[in-house]
């Protein structure tokens, strides 16, 4: 990765933005160029997501998901997905590209078969208020889905149960991601507030079973994304308070050790509520912060194949690309007219 940004290699490089001036840019990540703008008229960009082939990039806005050919000098979508209610605010493929799931605020996720040219969900699972977030079990059998009042609901795709978990009281669940492994999941909500997750096996027709380790003050705003790496050592964190941060996981696993994980009592969607043991609170400090004189509310992260690397987007209209240790910025990407809110990032293997 040092070297993509040092000398320009690596054709394997994929960058977008997305946001308020309904456009998405593609840019050469070394040079901070703009390559190509793509057109997303009638709504602004939510979310971003490269296929797993690299070939296309699926962006989510307001009732509608598009899908664009990233190596066609067509700026136009190729793909429309469209029937759908209020924001599309979560997107995510198959590990092989057989489907596409999505999540938004019209109390819903769904499957896509991203395939076909019919354009049509195969399969709807139905919250009890707007789905913020969603993402998929490295088992790929399992969606994981976040929504506003503090739910998450574990969706098993092989038989179509499901468990729902309460991630605290009074709390919007804004972002989920599981590490690579498939040991840990990490939320953070709106007041800022990241928990840790030790997650069961999630295997042989076993639905996965979370359990709290850890709670943290990450940020005192509104939290808006969390990100593992992929090497599962680093998570990183973003919020309103106009930074991100980057946290060491050994750090975070060690603090929620001390008295052993709780099992966090879950119930089926047809159970009533029951209470739930207390979290284990630490105060942490992060490894380093991602924060710039310019920056505004860190909308969207992304971190480099080696971790060395954090890609950030603020509603101050400009992304950067950030070194993790030190915590430097070494490019800008200036174009967008309005507020950025979407990122999606490939570098190569």
């Amino acid at each position: 990765m040092k070297d993509m940004v040092a000398d320009g290699a690596g054709d394997q490089v994929i960058l977008a933005t997305g946001g308020y001036d309904h456009s998405i840019r593609l840019w050469q990540a070394h040079s901070g160029l703009c390559q190509r703008t793509l057109q997303h008229a009638d709504s602004q960009v939510n979310v971003l997501e490269i296929t797993p082939d690299r070939q296309h990039i699926a962006a989510g806005g307001y009732q509608h998901i598009r899908t664009y050919d990233i190596n066609s000098t067509n700026t136009n979508p190729v793909i429309n997905y469209e029937g759908l209610g209020k924001n599309v605010t979560a997107l995510g493929f198959h590990e092989d590209g057989l489907w596409m799931y999505s999540g938004g605020e019209d109390f819903s996720a769904r499957i896509w078969d991203s395939r076909a040219r019919a354009q049509t969900c195969q399969r709807v699972f139905e919250t009890n208020a707007p789905v913020n977030c969603a993402c998929l079990h490295p088992n790929q059998c399992e969606l994981f889905i976040g929504d506003q009042s503090g739910s998450i609901y574990i969706w098993d795709l092989r038989n179509n149960h499901n468990e729902q978990l309460t991630l605290d009281l009074d709390v919007s669940v804004q972002h989920l991601d599981i590490d690579s492994t498939g040991q840990y999941l990490a939320a953070i909500d709106n007041k800022g507030v990241c928990y840790l997750f030790l997650l069961g096996s999630g295997s042989d027709n076993q639905i996965s079973s979370p359990e709290r380790m850890l709670k943290f003050e990450a940020h005192k705003r509104y939290g808006l994304k969390c990100r593992f790496s992929l090497d599962s050592e680093l998570l990183a964190t973003s919020s309103a308070d106009t930074t991100a941060r980057v946290w060491k996981v050994s750090d975070l696993i060690a603090s929620g050790d001390d008295n052993g994980p709780e099992r966090l009592v879950r119930r089926s969607s047809s159970q009533s509520s029951t209470g739930t043991r207390a979290w284990k609170v630490a105060n942490i400090p992060p490894m380093c912060e991602m924060s710039n004189v310019n920056q505004r509310w860190v909308w969207d992260i992304a971190f480099s194949y080696d971790a060395q690397i954090l890609i950030t987007a603020s509603s101050d209209t400009v992304a950067r690309l950030w070194s993790v240790s030190p915590a430097e910025v070494k490019r800008e990407y200036s174009g967008h007219q309005k507020a950025l809110t979407a990122l999606a990032f490939r570098d190569s293997a």
